[in-house]
């Protein structure tokens, strides 16, 4: 049977063979994941439809492949359960990887990120593959605690012999790399920032957490008040929810909002559809299945299109302030920052409490410095006020 490459969307033209999860020879079974397809957006993975044994490898790791095109042959038949036992000479985590032998786009990425010599780090993986723990546990154990004395310089290596290797971006980082130099050739961006006291929320978040979570299976985060309060300002402020099209300005009647999540293979935003219609429990669900499945690779291309606004969170990295970049053909985005106690001065009398730095990036072409203000205004006042949020006001 032929194994060939599913449908690819229209917005995607082609995708890239990334990892193979099975070699020529070894069995397969029905559902069992064969081979990961990265695209500029998603990672497609392709199974196997059939039990049986892939015969026959079409389109190695890193070939450019379309919709349709065979990728493979596997020969129908009963599948042994028998794994094979590896060399009495080599064992778990003993094994080299050899210089040709695929890579993973996490594990190219720490590999690139350290300039990690893959000759020196043993592998563990199936056909001695290396894996991304293997590289982990390599890097924790080159730590080594300062030096108590100073380096002898015959001791120090030349600069020449540093070492450092060269991998291809992934798919996804290069898209990401395009959209970004994209957006700023083509915007006019303008960021604005307040400030957000947000202790009436952590207040209601620690007083009714508990209750929250066993009556809805989810714990009350910090996103789904931003994404309500967010929406708020969207209706009182349209222009920031609208879009340049030519030479025309569309104006979206819904709320769509964008959730940023990172990943291994970089940043991507799924979006919560009709966030206005969502409660706060829906909210927290939908952003901890889209956590899952971004960290898992399973994420679809329908969870990435459209948006009309998007929330990025760099506290979460501990980012104290940023100004983020625009979501194209998005005409702003809101950044949330590190929560920090500070003391700040309410009534005459200097009190401590949490607060957040917001940052507002928006496209001056479209959005006035007046409606960008007043709107990262509205989210402050309805966050230090959340409970404008259930009087509608």
């Amino acid at each position: 049977m032929e194994i060939r490459v599913p449908p690819l969307p229209e917005s995607v033209a082609d995708a890239t063979v990334a990892t193979w999860h099975k070699q020529p020879g070894e069995p397969v079974t029905k559902d069992e994941k064969l081979v990961d397809l990265e695209t500029d957006k998603v990672v497609l993975e392709v199974p196997s439809p059939l039990d049986g044994t892939l015969e026959k490898i079409l389109h190695p790791e890193g070939d450019t492949v379309t919709s349709d095109e065979v990728l493979a042959i596997v020969e129908p038949g009963e599948v042994t359960t028998t794994a094979p036992q590896p060399p009495a000479s080599q064992t778990k985590n003993e094994a080299a990887p050899s210089a040709d032998m695929p890579l993973s786009p996490s594990v190219r990425k720490l590999i690139a990120e350290h300039g990690l010599d893959l000759a020196k780090i043993p592998a563990s993986g199936k056909d001695g593959r290396l894996t991304k723990e293997d590289v982990l546990a390599w890097l924790e154990r080159q730590k080594t605690p300062p030096a108590t004395e100073p380096i002898p310089a015959e001791a120090v290596p030349p600069s020449g012999n540093r070492p450092q290797q060269r991998v291809p971006m992934t798919r996804i980082r290069t898209r990401i790399a395009e959209r970004l130099l994209e957006v700023q050739r083509n915007t006019a961006m303008l960021t604005t920032f307040n400030e957000v006291d947000l202790h009436q929320v952590v207040t209601l978040r620690r007083r009714h957490g508990e209750t929250f979570e066993k009556k809805h299976g989810i714990k009350l985060g910090f996103m789904s008040f931003f994404v309500k309060a967010a929406v708020e300002a969207l209706k009182a402020f349209p222009v920031v929810n609208a879009s340049i099209d030519g030479n025309d300005v569309v104006y979206h009647g819904y709320f769509d909002i964008g959730i940023a999540v990172s990943t291994d293979r970089g940043l991507v935003v799924p979006i919560l559809r009709d966030a206005d219609r969502l409660d706060f429990a829906a909210i927290e669900k939908r952003i901890v299945k889209f956590a899952g499945k971004a960290r898992e690779g399973t994420l679809a291309l329908e969870d990435l299109q459209g948006g009309t606004f998007t929330i990025t969170n760099g506290g979460i990295f501990g980012s104290l302030l940023s100004t983020p970049l625009l979501n194209p053909p998005q005409s702003a985005i809101l950044g949330m920052h590190a929560i920090k106690k500070r003391a700040v001065v309410i009534n005459d009398e200097i009190v401590v409490r949490p607060l957040m730095y917001l940052a507002l990036t928006y496209d001056h072409r479209l959005i006035d410095g007046r409606d960008a203000v007043l709107f990262l205004r509205t989210i402050k006042e309805i966050l230090e006020a959340p409970e404008r949020l259930f009087l509608a006001i």
